[in-house]
């Protein structure tokens, strides 16, 4: 009988246990619930992601995001067969085309669009550059402001600076002219993507899509794989 009693209250304290050790993960800040791809898309936009979207390119831009979360885990939406996006937040950046002469400006237009959508200015003159054997100066004026597009001789890093400083000079931009957007990295290379998310988006895309080199990042982090 005694060893009975003992057992009892044996597996009693064992299932408070496991209760409290539940309890106390359900209320760490490590703790988060997974979300549906239904529910993704319904946060997005409470965070005012699709504030630049079409309205009639909101319906497949939700079931891309839906289909890609649930399906993938992967943060992205429609992209149309010219390789833009029709949430107007990403952008393809093949930064070979980028680095090379011509290409800061193609994207500079592309991207043209979201500052337009915000209400911003993005004037866009005074291209230069000069190349020797070993080296490539390459600058801009973005709103009568000069940027480094490149200055550099020629190494291993070429297109990851130049990706690079084209999302830094963008960014000074938005920052200068009080937006509470920014561009963040997610890959520089032939099929190269950035996105524009406020602080709070890109807080939200951290916690609900892994974080690896598939996502958004800060840019000191992104730095860290190329150690620039």
């Amino acid at each position: 009988m005694e060893s009975k009693i003992i057992l009892v209250v044996g597996l009693l304290f064992f299932a408070f246990r496991l209760y409290a050790q539940k309890s106390e993960s359900k209320n760490s800040d490590n703790y988060i619930k997974k979300l549906s791809g239904k529910e993704i898309v319904s946060e997005l936009h409470r965070l005012n992601f699709f504030n630049l979207t079409d309205k009639k390119d909101l319906k497949i831009t939700n079931d891309d995001f839906e289909k890609s979360y649930d399906e993938l885990s992967f943060f992205e939406g429609h992209m149309r067969d010219d390789l833009s996006f029709t949430d107007n937040r990403f952008y393809f950046i093949d930064s070979e085309e980028l680095f090379e002469g011509g290409g800061l400006i193609v994207y500079l237009e592309k991207v043209k669009k979201s500052f337009e959508q915000l209400n911003l200015k993005l004037s866009i003159t005074d291209e230069f550059h000069q190349q020797t054997e070993k080296h490539w100066l390459h600058k801009i004026k973005l709103n009568g402001k000069e940027y480094i597009a490149y200055d550099n001789d020629f190494g291993d890093y070429d297109w990851g600076i130049a990706y690079l400083n084209f999302i830094e000079m963008l960014n000074d931009q938005l920052k200068m002219q009080g937006s509470k957007e920014q561009f963040y990295p997610i890959i520089s290379s032939n099929d190269g993507r950035i996105v524009l998310l406020t602080d709070e988006q890109f807080k939200f895309v951290k916690m609900n899509y892994p974080s690896d080199n598939e996502h958004p990042r800060e840019i000191k982090d992104w730095k860290k794989g190329f150690k620039f």
